[in-house]
């Protein structure tokens, strides 16, 4: 070895002592390693056994995509008034539950069940996260004690396609523990219908973590995906090796804050629909179909006509021209209900013939009756 290649070995050496100087390289983890040794959390004791328990915080000074962690304290306590079929659902935003389970299915007669529990909530230092885990089946017991204890400090249970999926499958498991469930005092918040109300028409999918790119803005790095997820938690049963359920703790806590900020966007696009900010027309057509429901057709009627000047594809432009000129008509509004029609029948589409039919009708009866343009009663379908 020459002077020059042993300067070159000296120099490798003092880089290598240097790297460790504060301290020994950081430990790998082990086949052998528990989850507590894995995630920060503890294992919980209650009259029904023990499970491993863990806890998040998101400052107030954080983001997830598009929204402030802080909004989400100063979200008004009536936020789901609009929503909530008629029932009283004013609490505090301290007061809401935000929950998510992962699962497996069983081949028992026991069924599936939740071996992975998440509740956030809004505080004012910004949005904690508690998870419940199982450990192995005989934890459950103990999991559904806590979390029982846990949600009788909110009001408002808030889900994604929870009313379908997650609360019975949860109310199943308590009952097969022998134990009263703690969903009935809770008004339960299903933001599934109301983000497809929205969204379904301009978006492919509206599952949560589509919502979470395209609306939120945040793309997720390394995530487990959601069907390989009972899975590695069957490997863990297996194998007894926590590092297999790690992500799955990840994947669980960003659902749960996605659909925390989400829940910033989608209530208040229908308590103040004209207000609602968005450069896709096809966002406000389901908002004005709603206001139809619910009898604001003048409202609605703005809504279409701001839908069609921030611009519609071709399927769903021709249909709410044909809205909108049912509305103008009803509303005694002739020469816009014309106008209208006039567009459906000038281009080519599904709606021409029953545009052009239309028209010839509606000019038929104003020129029967000119008391027809100033008539206050409800207009005859057309």
């Amino acid at each position: 070895m020459d002077a020059k290649q042993l300067v070159h070995l000296r120099q490798r050496i003092e880089r290598i002592n240097r790297k460790y100087v504060s301290g020994p390289p950081r430990r790998i983890a082990s086949l052998a390693d528990k989850i507590e040794d894995l995630v920060e959390g503890e294992i919980v004791h209650t009259l029904r056994g023990a499970h491993f328990e863990t806890e998040r915080l998101w400052g107030h000074h954080r983001r997830h995509g598009c929204v402030d962690i802080s909004e989400l304290a100063a979200l008004p306590n009536d936020l789901f008034r609009w929503l909530s079929s008629g029932e009283d659902a004013q609490a505090d935003a301290c007061r809401w539950a935000f929950l998510d389970t992962e699962t497996i299915g069983l081949a028992e007669a026991a069924g599936p069940c939740a071996f992975l529990i998440g509740v956030g909530a809004i505080e004012s230092a910004g949005f904690r996260l508690r998870q419940f885990f199982m450990r192995d089946y005989g934890d459950e017991a103990s999991v559904l004690v806590r979390l029982a204890e846990h949600l009788n400090r909110f009001d408002v249970l808030i889900t994604y396609n929870g009313k379908a999926f997650d609360q019975p499958l949860l109310k199943r498991r308590f009952r097969w523990a022998g134990l009263d469930d703690p969903f009935g005092r809770l008004q339960h918040m299903d933001l599934l219908f109301s983000a497809r109300r929205l969204w379904k028409l301009r978006l492919q999918s509206c599952r949560l973590m589509d919502l979470e790119a395209r609306i939120l803005g945040v793309e997720r790095q390394g995530d487990l995906p959601g069907v390989m997820i009972p899975y590695c938690y069957f490997d863990y049963l297996h194998t007894q090796q926590a590092f297999r359920v790690v992500p799955i703790f990840h994947h669980n806590a960003m659902d749960i804050l996605s659909l925390a900020c989400l829940t910033a966007i989608v209530p208040a696009a229908f308590g103040a629909p004209e207000v609602f900010a968005t450069r896709h027309g096809s966002d406000l057509i389901g908002l004005a179909r709603w206001l139809l429901q619910t009898r604001r057709a003048e409202e609605a009627l703005r809504l279409f006509r701001r839908a069609v000047d921030l611009g519609l594809p071709n399927n769903i432009l021709f249909k709410t021209l044909w809205e909108i000129a049912v509305i103008e008509w009803r509303l005694a509004h002739v020469p816009e209900a014309v106008d209208a029609l006039g567009e459906l029948v000038e281009s080519r589409n599904l709606y021409q013939e029953r545009a052009a039919k239309a028209m010839a009708r509606l000019l038929k009866r104003v020129n029967k009756s000119d008391d027809v343009l100033h008539s206050t009663q409800e207009r005859p379908n057309l």
